[in-house]
């Protein structure tokens, strides 16, 4: 595991718990921004894999 895949599943699961206070506390601005905040995670976790798939192939 490289940073960019840990950061990217830590800020994941940081959106996954944002969305779901929205959703609780009925703030639809926290989930649109915990919904942003883990798709970014998301992001960065796949860009670690592309990172660590590159260099498993050299």
């Amino acid at each position: 595991m490289n940073k960019d895949q840990i950061k990217g599943q830590a800020e994941e699961v940081k959106g996954k718990i944002e969305e779901a206070a929205g959703v609780i506390l009925d703030d639809k601005s926290m989930q649109i921004e915990g919904n942003i905040r883990k798709n970014v995670g998301k992001a960065q976790s796949v860009l670690g894999d592309l990172k660590e798939a590159i260099n498993d192939d050299n």
